[in-house]
């Protein structure tokens, strides 16, 4: 299962926090797309995922000021 979560616009860390929420409700193996445009989230959701035990499986830039992160639960 992959959910996405859209949290453009909002300021950091709340693209984290939001994250953090999210993947609570997923089963080790799905997947949680953040769609996020907060700079400081290209650092901060990485690093929090890595340190979780979970898989970035996707890291892409979309736009000037936009990313999606795929991280894939432990």
């Amino acid at each position: 299962m992959k959910k996405i979560l859209e949290v453009m616009g909002m300021v950091c860390p709340f693209p984290l926090v939001e994250a953090k929420e999210a993947i609570k409700d997923l089963h080790s193996g799905d997947e949680l797309e953040v769609q996020f445009d907060c700079t400081q989230g290209t650092e901060s959701i990485p690093r929090w995922a890595a340190e979780e035990g979970h898989e970035v499986t996707e890291y892409e830039q979309v736009g000037e000021a936009a990313w999606t992160i795929t991280i894939k639960k432990k």
